[in-house]
């Protein structure tokens, strides 16, 4: 049960931190510098991590089993945080920024969930997409 549940937690711990940081970016410093930071910090201890955590296998292995997700995957992160910090800069309250993103995330996501990858999609999961719709409504209102 561990293994399922502390992934989730780390992945909401990450994203208090991921947000209440990108808030507090200075509105003053350019975007893409502090993302071109925030990208060679993270590439550093990425490297770091795989030479600790690594399994042993040499470099030219590892780089040989990559393909093209890693550079979109790259893209949409870079998209991702431009926009998160342009979101804020906006005038958009950490309290209601990352919520209507994320549940308008989570109801876009069931639908290609359904149509790529034919997850089922139940009776339930369409209403609670009306109830986020719904939500969504009373957030902005």
């Amino acid at each position: 049960m561990w293994n399922y549940i502390w992934p989730i937690c780390m992945v909401i711990l990450a994203n208090v931190g991921y947000n209440i940081v990108t808030k507090s970016t200075p509105s003053e410093a350019n975007a893409l510098l502090s993302l071109t930071v925030t990208y060679l910090t993270a590439a550093l201890f990425s490297f770091i991590l795989y030479w600790l955590l690594g399994r042993g296998q040499h470099l030219s292995v590892e780089i040989s089993r990559l393909n093209w997700t890693s550079f979109a995957l790259g893209l949409c992160i870079i998209a991702l945080e431009f926009c998160y910090i342009y979101v804020y800069r906006a005038g958009w309250k950490v309290n209601t920024a990352s919520l209507t993103a994320n549940i308008a995330l989570a109801c876009i996501l069931v639908i290609f969930g359904f149509l790529l990858y034919k997850e089922a999609l139940s009776v339930k999961q369409v209403i609670g997409i009306g109830i986020c719709t719904a939500g969504l409504v009373l957030i902005r209102g």
